[in-house]
């Protein structure tokens, strides 16, 4: 991500305060210059000559590979999202992030109660994410939806802990992720990501992995007219949201056809 682009959503931070579920208010605590500067390299810091390592830490050791996060495949269900724009196939990481994945499953299909932020209501066998919009876009970042009020502030009335892998980081395109406004306070907001963000590691739960085609939607949706809140001009709706086991055949694409391509920025 480019100097310019971590500036802007620095600046995002001040203004997202008041949006609980913003992933960027995360953001605002981060020094203007380190990010500003993200594209120029610093030279590193001096050394003494450092200590041997202990055993337990070089790359043949048992437990090395923990160490440096080798990162895990997909397992466990997949989530088909469709949108007006197209559709969305993530597969979970259910052994890394499980509470993350039961919840997003329980609201996407319904078995898990909540209250609907728009309307104070409890609600009870309603699927969470249909009709909901993307109501942030960034292109060469990210698209971020799953609130029922639209705003970026709604919640479920309840929040989720975080859950932390460590070979899951934001170091390709793809990534899912719960959007929040600090340690464990993820709800139902979530962000799929078009390009690695390393900015993010270590700050939000990463719960499943898009495939190739889902990243193309993500860059058409990511390009769409939008206001100066960053909020598509013409909604972009998810239509429903399917969770087909794994080793399940998923279901065939109401659309069908291969997504716009983005316009070059």
């Amino acid at each position: 991500m480019t100097g310019s682009t971590a500036q802007r959503i620095l600046d995002y931070g001040m203004m997202f305060r008041l949006a609980p579920l913003s992933l960027f208010a995360i953001l605002a605590a981060a020094p203007v210059a380190a990010l500003a500067q993200a594209g120029s390299p610093v030279p590193p810091a001096q050394q003494q000559n450092p200590p041997a390592k202990p055993a337990d830490d070089l790359p043949d050791s048992p437990g090395a590979a923990e160490g440096l996060g080798v990162p895990p495949a997909p397992n466990g269900p997949t989530a088909v999202i469709d949108t007006t724009m197209g559709r969305l196939t993530c597969q979970f990481f259910q052994t890394e992030s499980p509470k993350t994945v039961e919840n997003f499953i329980g609201l996407a299909t319904g078995t898990k109660d909540f209250t609907d932020p728009s309307t104070g209501q409890k609600m009870h066998g309603v699927p969470f994410y249909d009709g909901t919009t993307f109501h942030r876009v960034i292109a060469n970042f990210m698209i971020q939806g799953g609130d029922r009020a639209g705003t970026g502030a709604g919640d479920a009335g309840y929040y989720i802990g975080e859950e932390r892998s460590p070979g899951l980081r934001f170091d390709r395109e793809g990534r899912l992720a719960m959007a929040n406004a600090g340690p464990n306070t993820g709800s139902t907001q979530f962000f799929i990501t078009e390009a690695p963000v390393p900015e993010l590691n270590g700050k939000h739960t990463i719960f499943g992995q898009c495939d190739p085609h889902s990243v193309l939607v993500v860059q058409s949706i990511a390009r769409v007219e939008k206001n100066s809140q960053d909020k598509p001009v013409t909604p972009v709706t998810i239509k429903h949201v399917t969770i087909v086991p794994e080793g399940g055949t998923i279901p065939p694409d109401p659309m069908a056809t291969q997504p716009a391509t983005p316009a070059a920025q």
